[in-house]
């Protein structure tokens, strides 16, 4: 069975992903920092029928990751990778803290570059698979009081455009999501949008991925 590997799989999106992932016959490796959340995850996943395992790890350390991820490829056929887990901090940029602007580069940023390293000799391994980057709009145009997280995804995007381009004609395949505000838990420490309602739930934006993984670009507009 082919194994998909969720970064951030324990709520919103990457939990959402999983579940349709594992819907279209995937087994999936569930990554993330929180083992309730995860194994809560896992357990939804075999009780619809499907298979999963999960990994507590984080994914901004490169030591964490090699060693947790090795030998991955001889209980698993990796065939994909998602690199879900996003962290934002919002506001006037000269009120954001070192150690936010340090969080959002590491994790969004880092840790997307850090466990497409250590995963794509698995593809390579398999001669074929697939890398989905949760990219978002933000990576697309500036925004407001977005300043760093901005940063941060127009890094990802060019990350994700660039290896479209390395690995052009090859079957290994990337994958760029665009999408705007989705109403999850991700503003609930934050007064940064007012009424997150009026954006698409977890679920149907993980639908529409799923529907459109083989294209090279994902977009998909945040209000219902």
């Amino acid at each position: 069975m082919k194994t998909f590997i969720v970064t951030g799989a324990g709520t919103g999106l990457g939990k959402e992903l999983a579940l349709l992932l594992a819907k279209k016959g995937y087994h999936l490796l569930l990554i993330g920092r929180s083992e309730s959340h995860l194994q809560a995850v896992k357990e939804l996943i075999e009780l619809s029928g499907g298979s999963a395992d999960f990994l507590s790890l984080d994914i901004r350390k490169a030591l964490e990751i090699g060693e947790e991820l090795s030998g991955l490829n001889e209980r698993y056929e990796v065939y994909g990778l998602v690199n879900n887990a996003g962290v934002g901090h919002f506001g006037p940029f000269d009120q954001l803290t070192d150690q936010q602007i340090q969080e959002m580069l590491d994790t969004n940023i880092l840790g997307t570059i850090l466990m497409t390293k250590a995963v794509l000799p698995l593809l390579l391994h398999q001669g074929e698979g697939r890398v989905v980057n949760i990219v978002s709009t933000a990576g697309l145009r500036p925004k407001v009081n977005e300043s760093v997280y901005v940063a941060s995804k127009f890094a990802v995007r060019g990350f994700t455009e660039s290896l479209q381009k390395e690995f052009e004609g090859t079957s290994i395949k990337f994958t760029a999501a665009y999408m705007g505000g989705m109403n999850t838990l991700f503003w609930d420490y934050s007064d940064h949008v007012k009424d997150p309602s009026r954006f698409r739930t977890a679920e149907e934006v993980a639908q529409i991925i799923v529907d459109h993984m083989d294209q090279d670009s994902i977009m998909i507009e945040s209000k219902k």
